[in-house]
C-alpha cells in the first residue's frame, strides 16, 4: 500500500465522519438557525478534506483544478444558500 493511498483513505474517511456529524447536527439540533449551522460547516469542512484527501490521486493538473473549482463552487453555493435562508428566519418566513 502506497502512502499516497494510506493518506487518501484517512482524508476521505475524516471528510465522510465530518459529514454524518454535520447530518446528526441537523436531524438533532432545536432550531433552524443551528441546524443550518451545523449542516454548513460540517459540510464544508467534509467536503475539503474529501478533496485534500483526492488530490494525489489525481494524474493531470487540470484533474486537481477541477476538483479545486467544485469545492470553491459549493462553498459558494453553501454560503449563498445558508445567508439566503438565514434572512428568510430572521424575517419570520415559515419553513415545513
Amino acid at each position: 500500500m502506497l502512502f499516497t493511498d494510506l493518506y487518501t483513505y484517512s482524508l476521505v474517511g475524516l471528510g465522510a465522519l465530518f459529514f454524518c456529524t454535520g447530518t446528526i447536527g441537523l436531524l438533532r439540533f432545536p432550531d433552524s438557525l443551528s441546524r443550518l449551522h451545523a449542516l454548513t460547516k460540517a459540510d464544508n469542512l467534509g467536503l475539503g478534506l474529501v478533496v485534500i484527501g483526492l488530490l494525489p490521486q489525481t494524474h493531470w493538473p487540470l484533474g486537481a483544478m477541477k476538483l479545486i473549482a467544485v469545492w470553491l463552487l459549493a462553498v459558494l453555493a453553501s454560503t449563498t444558500v445558508g445567508q439566503m435562508v438565514g434572512e428568510a428566519i430572521r424575517r419570520g418566513v415559515p419553513f415545513r
